[in-house]
């Protein structure tokens, strides 16, 4: 019991340095675990059925579904803590670790909380909503209809507020923990306070765990953002984004991938790139290196152009190379960044150092972002279309995936905007910026375009010249009728499962034994990998189960063969891959499905606005996850060949034989 009161103790006494901004995590990092004892197990498996039943009893009276996740999200806390063993151990002084774990508390406590959340509900109550300081939230995401924790503090002139005042917001992302879950969580924001002199609403992100905001740690981001606009009357153009350490690079990633979200963006620490963080000298296969360009933020240095930026870093901190980085590519860009270094201080906030940062950042959600921000000039680069937005400006097509593509120019005196591209085949402008347009030196109407019917107007670069839209033109090529890639149909593989998807196995009977052998194993790796590192069960159906809807509004995964999966019979001509009970060929090669599988990434025959993924989950694995964030990047591309061969310690083992990318047109541009 001492051992226990002690860890509680060191927890309350890190988490006010935290609270503060001093220190990167509350908890003393471990990945040390023990099972609860048989009783405490039985303890908060008997509280978790009572609360779990409490949930079911209250959807009955179908109460508002924000207040209702607010109280789902304390038991999935607890069931997932239960479900992966994490109660982690604290190291003692000696690195020994104790047999304790404060884990069995914290889960209690999280189920006594939601308890008291359902019966306040049930009758029609929830105190939890107006109260000011810290409480813990919960959100469905719309990925596999999960529901998701996050933290928001009200301030305390937030009761004596006009509920017509918008207020300002920050976006906080949390560093790496090591052994981090959602009891942890709650317990890190539960005795936490509003800052000295806060009058801002704060969004403590959990992103998924620790993910460094990728992935779905990314739509967790958005998710948790939306749902608090949903909630309180936010300032849009007040919204301030920081974080430190792990939430350093994720603000550096959506800071610059996402500019025009923001008043401030405030990285502290973090990294930047692969290569020279992970010390990395050898190249990456082609499939590989051109998707790191998706997450290396050094590539997006273009964007701070656009969005006001203080970046820190302790000054016998390694991770302050990412800041000196970063801020060497402003200089050469002529960009102005405010640069921190906390004197003598290792990887933590200097507190002299911190209340500048707030400072800064307070300064620049005073001001707002201007109504009509990025006329005078924008900069603006992607090497993706999955972030493909700035401002008034939506790149819609490039000419080469993961290629430099810029935007850049603005307002000449008369009043005509003025563009320069790179590497862009088609954009989209909003009308009310400007009457007239200039692209590359080509001049267009750009107010009454397309018959004044639409809010944006579209450009289409063919053979080297700009044309602009016509209204239907603008309708077909919003359809995507030539199925070209664009946002959110872009690959590769991975990029399925940041948007709602549905896995769909076979009920038929399989062409080869060891091919179905080895998609049920890909899928189970898949599930279990998803539910420990992304906190979500996979959703799982047979292919007679799939409906019109879920083809309508959710991206497929399809495991197994033509012979096996009914869908996937259905669907195999309208891929690039010939399947076949004699064999499978894939980009001229013929391969044995006995021994070789296709992984894939296309646009879905069945609905092309939609991906289908061809027997493959994540492409990054559990090795990744327990390495280095910096290692949770595409490992597939959009297309591979996989040699499988049975181990009896694993189940299988793989090799990957060929990978590659498709073109803009979704077409292999070389054969092997």
């Amino acid at each position: 019991m001492r051992i226990s009161l002690r860890f509680v103790c060191c927890v309350l006494c890190v988490v006010t340095l935290a609270r503060s901004g001093f220190a990167q995590t509350a908890f003393p990092q471990s990945s040390v675990t023990s099972p609860a004892s048989a009783e405490d197990t039985e303890k908060i498996q008997a509280g978790l059925v009572v609360l779990q039943k409490d949930i079911e009893s209250l959807k009955t009276k179908k109460p508002n579904a924000r207040l209702l996740a607010d109280v789902e999200v304390l038991a999935k806390g607890v069931e997932w803590c239960l479900r992966h063993g994490e109660f982690y151990l604290p190291k003692n002084a000696t690195g020994a670790a104790p047999k304790a774990s404060a884990y069995v508390k914290h889960c209690l406590d999280a189920i006594e909380q939601g308890q008291a959340r359902a019966k306040e509900l049930a009758a029609g109550k929830a105190s939890w909503g107006t109260q000011t300081g810290v409480t813990i939230r919960g959100y469905v995401s719309r990925v596999e209809g999960s529901v998701q924790p996050y933290a928001l503090t009200l301030p305390p002139q937030f009761a004596e507020a006009k509920p017509t005042h918008r207020w300002p917001l920050h976006v906080v992302l949390h560093g790496r923990g090591g052994d981090r879950n959602e009891v942890r969580f709650f317990v890190e924001h539960a005795k936490r306070k509003p800052a000295e002199g806060q009058d801002w609403i704060q969004l403590d992100v959990f992103g998924r765990t620790d993910n460094a905001y990728r992935w779905a740690g990314e739509t967790d981001v958005m998710e948790a953002l939306t749902d608090v606009q949903r909630r309180l009357r936010i300032d849009d153009r007040r919204i301030t984004l920081w974080g430190f350490s792990m939430g350093g690079a994720g603000s550096w990633s959506l800071g610059l991938h996402h500019p025009s979200l923001w008043s401030s963006v405030g990285p502290g620490a973090g990294f930047v790139d692969f290569y020279n963080y992970q010390k990395q000298t050898e190249k990456l296969p082609a499939y590989q290196d051109k998707p790191l360009r998706i997450y290396d933020s050094i590539r997006y240095a273009m964007n701070m152009a656009n969005v006001p930026l203080c970046t820190y870093g302790g000054e016998l901190d390694p991770q302050l190379a990412a800041s000196t980085m970063m801020v060497d590519e402003a200089k050469k860009l002529d960009v102005p960044v405010k640069f921190l270094i906390g004197p003598k201080t290792e990887h933590r906030f200097h507190p002299d150092s911190f209340k500048e940062f707030l400072a800064f950042h307070k300064e620049k959600s005073q001001a707002g972002r201007a109504a009509f921000p990025g006329l005078k000039a924008i900069q603006f680069v992607t090497y993706t279309l999955k972030h493909n937005r700035c401002e008034w400006l939506t790149i819609e097509e490039l000419e080469q995936q993961y290629e430099q593509t810029v935007v850049e120019g603005g307002l000449d005196p008369a009043g005509t905007l003025l563009l320069e591209t790179r590497n862009v085949a088609a954009l989209q402008i909003n009308r009310d910026i400007a009457d007239d347009i200039e692209i590359d030196e080509q001049k267009f109407p750009l107010r009454t375009a397309a018959d004044n019917l639409l809010p944006g107007v579209y450009f289409r670069k063919e053979n080297g010249k700009w044309e602009a839209l016509s209204y239907q033109e603008s309708v077909d090529f919003a359809k995507n009728t030539q199925i070209k890639k664009r946002h959110n149909l872009q690959g590769p593989i991975d990029d399925a499962f940041m948007e709602p998807f549905i896995c769909v196995t076979g009920s038929g009977t399989p062409w080869v034994a060891a091919q179905q052998a080895w998609t049920d194993w890909t899928l189970a790796r898949f599930q279990r990998e998803f539910d420990k590192w992304l906190r979500g069960k996979v959703p799982v159906i047979t292919d007679q189960q799939l409906t019109d809807e879920h083809i309508a509004d959710k991206n497929v995964i399809l495991f197994g063969d033509p012979g096996s999966n009914s869908v996937l019979a259905k669907v195999i001509e309208g891929l690039p891959i010939e399947w076949t009970k004699s064999g499978l060929e894939v980009n001229g090669q013929k391969y044995d499905p006995a021994t070789h599988g296709v992984c894939l990434i296309y646009p879905n025959p069945l609905n092309p606005s939609r991906y289908v993924v061809i027997n493959s989950g994540h492409t990054i694995h559990e090795k990744d996850f327990r390495a280095s964030n910096a290692w949770l990047f595409p490992k597939l591309g959009d297309i591979a060949v996989v040699k499988f061969e049975k181990d009896p310690k694993v189940g299988f083992v793989e090799s990957t034989v060929w990978a590659d990318l498709f073109d803009n047109e979704w077409t292999l541009s070389t054969k092997k």
